[in-house]
């Protein structure tokens, strides 16, 4: 006897994988009930049980095409981080990778790019979670020049409005290395001036250097500070940990 449960999920997956199929192919406007009904073999009530209406199935197919995108996102950083791939180099993978994606399935982009939609997907925040893990490793690398959350906002702005702005213009028209400037704006904002492809040395010389000069500032993160105040606990605290730092080989 098939589980009632089981069955549901089945014909639940069969439904969405034939709206994400219409969908890819021929645009949200051909994903109608009557029309995915048919090509499920289900009847329409049964679309309207499981998902509530043509909105909640369209989300439906977004969360699952999102959730398979991710899952090859989240394998290609640990082969990076296996391979100890340059992390900048790596930002600009995920960035093709990305953009390749938004433009390969248009009407699915533009439904994730509400950000209404985009707070209730569980999808969308993996990938953002994922873009932040990129740019942790070019923060650990000594060659982010902004703080992290405000490097993942502009990477993430400016890869959506990039895509956005291709897929605006007419299929002849559009112009897909406006993505690649878009890119290039934003690392000239984010990463350090001159900083290329740096070894394992390196980093750490990077990291002892950055020690070193938050070590001399130490002592004056009071509360005349502009850069935080500390009480004299914790800045004797912090000098400690950063001599340990600078030290370190």
């Amino acid at each position: 006897m098939i589980d009632q449960g089981t069955q549901r999920d089945e014909t639940r997956a069969r439904i969405v994988a034939v709206a994400g199929a219409m969908l890819r192919e021929h645009g949200a406007a051909a994903v109608t009930t009557r029309a995915v009904a048919e090509g499920a073999g289900v009847q329409a009530p049964t679309i309207y049980r499981l998902f509530g209406d043509k909105d909640g199935l369209l989300e439906a197919v977004a969360e699952h095409e999102m959730t398979s995108f991710a899952a090859v996102k989240a394998d290609a950083i640990r082969v990076a981080r296996d391979e100890q791939t340059d992390p900048v180099e790596d930002l600009r993978s995920g960035w093709a990778m990305t953009i390749g994606f938004g433009l390969a399935n248009p009407d699915l982009f533009v439904l994730l790019s509400d950000p209404e939609r985009g707070r209730r997907s569980a999808a969308a925040r993996t990938g953002t979670e994922l873009l932040a893990e990129r740019i942790r490793r070019v923060a650990e690398a000594g060659r982010l020049a902004v703080p992290e959350r405000r490097a993942l906002r502009l990477v993430h702005a400016a890869g959506t409005g990039a895509v956005l702005a291709i897929l605006s213009a007419p299929a002849e028209e559009r112009d897909t290395t406006l993505a690649d400037d878009a890119l290039e704006a934003v690392l000239g904002r984010i990463l350090v001036p001159g900083s290329g492809p740096s070894s394992t040395d390196e980093h750490m010389g990077a990291v002892r250097s950055a020690a070193i000069t938050l070590r001399a500032a130490a002592s004056d993160l009071d509360a005349t500070s502009r850069l935080g105040a500390l009480s004299p606990a914790e800045r004797t605290m912090l000098a400690e940990w950063l001599d340990r730092v600078a030290v370190a080989r």
